[in-house]
């Protein structure tokens, strides 16, 4: 597949932006173009990069056609989110702040916050979508056990003491 460069000094440019790009697909886009403007065959192009014959094609008659700029993917808009961003600095205030006594738990988990969600800010929220969310806001699922409100050391301490060497396999 043989298609010129549209401007000097393209082929440079293309590398050098496959090299810093942490995307995969889109450092294979560049590369599919660059190696199509140095006449590269299609078929040894697919080799090189591992994709499709359509894949390499597309993407060097993007580069063709409309130059550097198509290679790169479009944004998709998708949904709107449910919880208008204005109200996320809300949202991450109440859960810092913990639970609350009539939360009637010791630490919030996803079906809380599904319910806190709904009850205090009136946005319905699926369980599996309230973690994206919580990942969006920098939360992580994962958290401490929490201690039971009748934990004492001493008696902790006594039994590993006293019955622990007991339970260990001969």
């Amino acid at each position: 597949m043989q298609i010129r460069a549209r401007s000097e000094g393209d082929i440079e440019r293309l590398v050098a932006l496959a090299r810093k790009e942490p995307d995969a697909e889109q450092k294979d886009r560049y590369l599919a173009a660059a190696h199509a403007c140095r006449g590269v065959e299609t078929a040894h192009i697919q080799e090189m990069l591992a994709r499709s014959r359509g894949f390499v094609q597309r993407w060097a008659y993007a580069y063709r056609d409309r130059g550097i700029d198509a290679l790169r993917e479009k944004d998709r808009p998708g949904c709107a989110p449910k919880l208008p961003p204005e109200r996320e600095a809300e949202l991450r205030a109440r859960l810092d702040a913990g639970p609350r006594p009539e939360d009637r738990v010791c630490t919030l988990r996803g079906r809380d916050v599904q319910r806190i969600l709904e009850q205090e800010f009136g946005v319905k929220y699926t369980l599996d979508g309230i973690y994206p969310l919580l990942r969006r806001l920098g939360y992580s699922c994962l958290a401490p056990r929490p201690r039971h409100e009748n934990h004492d050391p001493a008696a902790q301490k006594k039994f590993r003491e006293e019955a622990a060497p007991f339970l260990s396999p001969p």
